[in-house]
């Protein structure tokens, strides 16, 4: 017993350290050597659609009308809000000089109601920048066009931004700011290395020309979420995405307030992975399964050789990996605007091995989900 599970301790040992110091790592190399941003910013079409978010609206629109950039618009996409966001728009969209907004009547069935919102968003968009963002998200400064804005060149047809959630007070927000940040981390430094395979649609650029292209959702019409990530799976890769992580483009989203509604959330989000390309799908699952090995090995090889001189060994190693991970993501932490504690990692580390084992088992067993907002 003791030799089958000491090859599985270090089978998983070695796995994380490689994934820790040659991919997560390349996040604190950032900013890399990029080229010079263009001479002139392109104009930007920033999207917003909303299901019923009046009051986010009322707080994000201004915020998003006086940002400090030279050629920009608002579209607000409203899908058949019915708490007086329409009415909203109508009175009171035209004191807004760059903002204007579409209704939506009669989504149609075969596609989600995100994803129709997104198309007729994009289709109505008078420029080839296209920057998204939530009703319930909020920018760092007046920068963040700008920010995300001169990153691309010809060249770079993607932006990925960074979107963390607000702090209050709570374990739940305590676990969702972790997991976003542990989230982030992982896209962003996979993109880095070379190998990007997924955005958050809270804070995220692409050209028009690269949506039509490609024929929009047209591959996964029939997959309830994916309007961000799955798209940026398929279309990104190393030579037309780059990662903005300068705080003035931050983009913080407030975060859910009850177990049901970021379980229902999460569900939806890790549904989608099932779609990712197989070299995407692999790399992810030798992360994750190897940290969940790590630390089943670890605890089952406690009894084994509490009494041993190879205990020495073990926590030897098991140090190593806890210390060179706290290092490197405590690096991170300070470039993503310090969003986590950085003294409470290596508990997150262990606790979030749970919710891999916890998300993963019910992404196996299939359900029937409607087609919804949030």
């Amino acid at each position: 017993m003791i030799p089958f599970l000491l090859i599985i301790f270090l089978l998983a040992l070695g796995i994380q350290l490689f994934y820790i110091i040659f991919v997560l790592a390349k996040i604190n190399k950032y900013p890399n050597l990029e080229e010079e941003p263009p001479a002139k910013l392109p104009a930007v079409s920033i999207i917003v659609c909303s299901w019923n978010e009046l009051s986010n609206l009322q707080e994000l629109i201004p915020l998003l009308n006086s940002q400090n950039y030279p050629t920009f618009e608002v579209i607000i996409v409203d899908d058949r809000s019915h708490d007086g966001t329409y009415d909203y728009l109508l009175t009171e969209s035209h004191c807004f000089e760059k903002v204007r907004f579409l209704r939506i009547e009669h989504p149609p069935e075969h596609l989600s109601p995100k994803k129709y919102a997104l198309t007729l968003g994009i289709k109505s968009a008078k420029y080839e920048v296209i920057l998204l963002t939530d009703a319930d998200c909020r920018p760092q400064s007046a920068l963040w066009i700008q920010g995300m804005a001169q990153l691309l060149n010809a060249q770079k047809d993607i932006v990925l931004g960074f979107s963390p959630y607000f702090s209050s007070k709570g374990f739940l927000n305590k676990l969702i700011r972790y997991e976003t940040f542990l989230t982030a981390l992982q896209y962003f430094s996979f993109a880095l290395y070379g190998m990007p395979y997924m955005g958050v649609g809270r804070n995220l650029m692409y050209r028009k020309s690269l949506f039509f292209n490609n024929r929009g959702f047209a591959k996964h019409t029939n997959i309830l979420g994916g309007d961000d990530d799955l798209f940026m799976n398929e279309v990104a890769n190393v030579h037309n995405t780059a990662v903005c992580l300068e705080p003035e483009t931050f983009m913080y989203s407030i975060p859910k307030e009850t177990w049901q509604d970021w379980y229902r959330q999460k569900t939806r989000h890790i549904s989608v992975s099932k779609y990712y390309k197989k070299e995407n799908k692999i790399a992810l699952g030798l992360l994750a399964s190897s940290q969940i090995l790590f630390w089943l090995s670890l605890i089952a090889l406690i009894p084994f050789v509490f009494f041993d001189l190879l205990k020495y060994w073990i926590i030897g190693l098991f140090l190593l990996r806890l210390i060179v991970h706290w290092v490197v993501l405590a690096s991170a932490n300070k470039l993503l605007d310090r969003t986590i504690s950085t003294i409470s990692i290596p508990c997150w580390d262990f606790l979030i091995t749970g919710y891999y084992l916890w998300m993963g088992l019910n992404n196996i067993v299939p359900k029937r989900r409607k087609m919804r907002w949030k």
